[in-house]
């Protein structure tokens, strides 16, 4: 009985083996990306405490990001196979919109944000 349970083990363990590779092969081969960058006032001047959103634009959600010293924010864990819009806003100024698109093959992107006079 014994010498049939290991059979069927050693079977178990040889048609599994492929499901299991494959399971960590997409863990390697599903990277994700980041965003960096500063917002800056008309004058070139860092604006810290602008929100930065960050819209995926498949799923609609929109995520913020308060920036630090120097004007400074950061988005991480974002897919590679989504295009997401960034904006930055203050009590007074905006940015534009930018979009960080699905082609961009960066895996750490930079895209700086330039705010102007609410209209």
């Amino acid at each position: 009985m014994s010498r049939k349970l290991a059979f069927g083990l050693a079977i178990l363990l040889i048609a599994c083996a492929p499901v299991l590779a494959q399971g960590q092969g997409k863990k390697k081969g599903n990277p994700t990306r980041s965003v960096q960058g500063v917002v800056a006032s008309v004058d070139d001047a860092p604006v810290v405490g602008a929100v930065v959103y960050l819209k995926n634009l498949k799923t609609l959600l929109i995520t913020s990001f308060i920036t630090k010293e120097g004007g400074a924010y950061y988005f991480h864990g974002l897919s590679p196979d989504i295009d997401y819009e960034l904006r930055a806003a203050s009590t007074d100024q905006a940015s534009s919109t930018k979009t960080l698109s699905a082609f961009d093959s960066r895996t750490e992107a930079t895209i700086n944000l330039k705010m102007d006079k609410k209209k």
